[in-house]
């Protein structure tokens, strides 16, 4: 049995702007034409294509809008937010892409910005499964995901980003700006950041966690009236360090279970094994690493309806450095039989693979 899949990240507007990738064409294709390129030692072999999307029932995708903070980006880097105005005309040339991805090729791609348009969407995947070798397909949804807002000039320019369809917003990537992030474990929310949460809340955005450090992440919990989640991020205590903030303690994921939110689980093997390294032999990491971090999610929740998929695919890594199982998105449906396995029900299977992430949307998109 195949199941709709509902990736909550994925970078397709920065890595096709950085490395020139085709997301409409295959898997294959890709890696065939990068052969010999510098892009594989910086972000790895794709594992992302319009032919997998649809062999993998990839009914929809939160595309990210992201660039890299100053400090953090590598020489070679194109998408930096340099300064505001930098980065409202790289956001506008991410968001364009998107558009243009849509328009250009509305059978393979649909942004989605309203409930209705996610009803209609949703319905056409449900009368018939996608079959990509018989020439049935469907386009894949795409709802938009500000990744790291830092580079906005001050909380209000979020509007414009509504306006444009961006439905979820991280305040925060490394972290100092607005509160404190994965490398900047001491920071907390400070006024500025507050009233972005104002701003976000106003226009009835989704609140996205992930990069937050701890104090910051149960500070925007406790403060934000609307919904939040974390689209990609997974247990700490799996990982033995105590002290890495960029994934969340049992107390984070109990206050966000206690919210109602959904935390998508990353197949990146450093966010799996304590212990891994590059240069490992790529079958020691497995589906079975990912499944406890879905299963630890789940047993602190007491049910299935928190946890999802975040692949984070081809998000500055890729092929090899994931369980040796995934050679592509297509193969996240391998995860169902797994989870049946372990005793998981199909409503629950359905719930983990889209079905948390479908009802968030349900609940959150305007009207």
């Amino acid at each position: 049995m195949q199941y709709l899949i509902i990736d909550a990240h994925q970078d397709l507007a920065y890595n096709t702007l950085t490395f020139g990738r085709d997301y409409r064409r295959a898997v294959s294709e890709t890696r065939a034409a990068e052969e010999g390129s510098d892009i594989f030692p910086r972000t790895g072999h794709t594992q992302l294509g319009w032919p997998e999307f649809q062999r993998g029932q990839y009914a929809m995708i939160f595309g990210t809008l992201f660039l890299s903070p100053p400090k953090h980006a590598p020489e070679w880097e194109t998408q930096v937010a340099r300064d505001p105005r930098t980065a409202r005309a790289l956001w506008r040339k991410q968001v364009d892409y998107y558009e243009r991805l849509q328009g250009e090729n509305p059978h393979m791609f649909r942004l989605v910005r309203r409930k209705s348009e996610a009803a209609a969407h949703f319905a056409e995947w449900e009368r018939a499964p996608a079959d990509f070798d018989a020439q049935v397909t469907h386009p894949t949804g795409l709802v938009l995901l500000m990744e790291g807002a830092e580079g906005i000039g001050a909380p209000a320019d979020l509007e414009e980003w509504w306006e444009a369809g961006v439905r979820l917003v991280g305040p925060v990537w490394a972290g100092d700006r607005f509160c404190g992030g994965m490398l900047n474990p001491g920071g907390s929310f400070e006024r500025e950041g507050y009233e972005l949460l104002d701003v976000m809340a106003g226009l009835g955005m989704v609140l996205d966690l992930s990069h937050m450090n701890e104090r910051s992440a149960l500070q925007a919990l406790e403060r934000y009236p609307g919904a939040i989640v974390a689209s990609h991020a997974n247990v700490r205590k799996l990982l033995k360090r105590p002290n890495d903030e960029r994934h969340f303690t049992d107390q984070t994921i109990r206050a966000l279970v206690e919210r109602g939110g959904v935390i998508g689980m990353v197949p990146f093997n450093r966010f799996l094994r304590p212990e891994w390294h590059p240069s490992d032999d790529p079958r020691l990491t497995t589906l079975d690493h990912l499944l406890a971090h879905i299963d630890a999610v789940c047993q602190i929740a007491g049910d299935a309806r928190h946890v999802g998929i975040g692949s984070d695919f081809d998000g500055g890594w890729g092929w090899p450095n994931c369980p040796v199982e995934l050679d592509t998105c297509a193969d996240l449906q391998k995860l169902g039989p797994r989870l049946a396995e372990r005793g998981y029900t199909q409503d629950d299977i359905a719930a983990i693979l889209g079905g948390n992430w479908r009802a968030m949307l349900e609940r959150c998109l305007p009207a």
